[in-house]
């Protein structure tokens, strides 16, 4: 079943139906909203697969990416990472192996996870060109399209395909002098080489009806890549970046039109006073098609806290309207994430789209905060801990450093302004008399 086709001939599915339980509106508004393709559905094919929505009005998602590299190669450690990304809070997963048996890895990664599982199909293609050519440059189109429908075929749910690079947006890059981080993009990277080795277009923008049609027939969420990123904040917002965005947003109208979900990358390295603008700029251009953001982060000095880093560009992008945030880990820039540095990475991006969404979605993001602050104010230990986003990791902090209090915690011990204020204020602001 294609859930765009279906919001299109105003038909309400299950999917649709379980999206809005989820986010508390009601399916009416999710089917119009799909059909408009300003929301897609994300999901797998088999076992039962989480559901997840993305878009306009819902809440903003965080996508945590794994996969291993030439240096770094065990399945059962991405299996293991795909499971720590998925009990602590990531709604997509983002399978991104660069080396091994990449199908074999893909697989088993799908069945180790019930959250749709995302991948970037230019990576196997030119992985396998390079097995057996030693050489990149040598892919053969037509060996790209069957690899799309093959891994379709295995149940991924969304796709990073860079459909938007071609001979113009390469041109505005010579044209401009390069840049200050060069090219950050593994697949818009090669793609480029191969553009500029066989002088021919890219055949992923050549031939766009062709990727439709595979995505369509599979349900499968394009997401139009963004392999002309700027990989440094001094390079946001260059020609050869928005030359992109304008035609991956020009894409998804047309693959909106073929019947095929789709949504738009975004940057990755954002000085903060420019991700209100690119947000600004992409959802006018695509007609609020949903905003798939890489980060993302706003200065290039703080690696090994860019988690932190990208948390603050995190929160931005959702209070100005980004739909599905990719987490950073603290290895960013300096290694292959391990099982620690996935969780850390889910749970800061979390909380940073959390801390935007009180902003964008006021009156139901914020509920929880009202509701903890007055727990907080009573002393209602257990009530805060249903609200908290990481309650374990707060009962464990609270259990190990108990206060001398019954109530509350040892962080300001018989000098606690809660519980002073329960015993005078709270009388006197009730119009209860202060005794002297």
């Amino acid at each position: 079943m294609n859930q765009l086709v279906e919001a299109q001939k105003g038909n309400i599915t299950e999917e649709m139906k379980s999206i809005a339980r989820e986010e508390g509106v009601e399916p009416e508004l999710i089917m119009q909203r799909i059909a408009l393709g300003q929301i897609v559905v994300c999901q797998g094919r088999f076992n039962d697969k989480k559901v997840v929505g993305i878009g306009r009005g819902l809440r903003t998602k965080i996508n945590a990416s794994i996969g291993t590299s030439t240096d770094v190669c065990d399945i059962e450690h991405e299996k293991r990472k795909a499971r720590i990304a998925e009990d602590t809070g990531a709604d997509t997963l983002m399978e991104l192996s660069a080396a091994g048996d990449l199908d074999e890895i893909r697989r088993e990664v799908l069945e180790s996870v019930s959250i749709p599982v995302g991948n970037v199909p230019l990576y196997q293609a030119f992985c396998d060109t390079i097995k057996r050519y030693q050489d990149p440059t040598r892919l053969d189109p037509e060996y790209l399209f069957e690899l799309i429908e093959h891994q379709c075929e295995d149940g991924i749910g969304f796709m990073a395909i860079h459909c938007g690079i071609n001979l113009f947006t390469i041109e505005r890059m010579k044209r401009q002098g390069y840049r200050y981080g060069g090219l950050c993009s593994k697949g818009g990277t090669l793609m480029i080489q191969w553009m500029i080795k066989n002088q021919r277009e890219n055949p992923l923008y050549e031939r766009f009806d062709r990727v439709c049609d595979i995505l369509k027939r599979h349900d499968t969420v394009l997401s139009l890549g963004n392999g002309i990123r700027a990989g440094a904040i001094h390079d946001s917002l260059d020609r050869a970046q928005m030359a992109e965005l304008i035609l991956n947003c020009e894409l998804a109208e047309i693959a909106r039109e073929n019947g095929c979900q789709a949504m738009v990358e975004g940057p990755g390295h954002v000085p903060l006073d420019e991700i209100e603008a690119n947000i600004i700029l992409q959802k006018k251009m695509s007609n609020d098609a949903p905003y798939y953001m890489l980060g993302p982060l706003p200065t290039d000095v703080g690696a090994g806290w860019d988690h932190v880093t990208a948390a603050i560009g995190a929160a931005q992008s959702s209070m100005y309207g980004a739909d599905l945030i990719c987490y950073i880990t603290p290895a960013e820039h300096l290694a292959l994430p391990n099982e620690d540095d996935v969780a850390i990475g889910v749970k800061v991006a979390r909380l940073a789209a959390h801390i935007g969404d009180v902003v964008k979605l006021k009156g139901q993001a914020d509920r929880v905060d009202r509701q903890i602050s007055k727990d907080r104010r009573d002393f209602r230990w257990a009530e805060q801990f249903k609200n908290m986003l990481f309650p374990e990791d707060a009962r464990r902090i609270l259990e190990s450093r108990k206060s001398v209090s019954s109530k509350g915690c040892s962080m300001c011990g018989e000098l606690c302004a809660l519980r002073n204020a329960e015993a005078t204020l709270n009388g006197f602001l009730r119009g209860d008399k202060v005794n002297d």
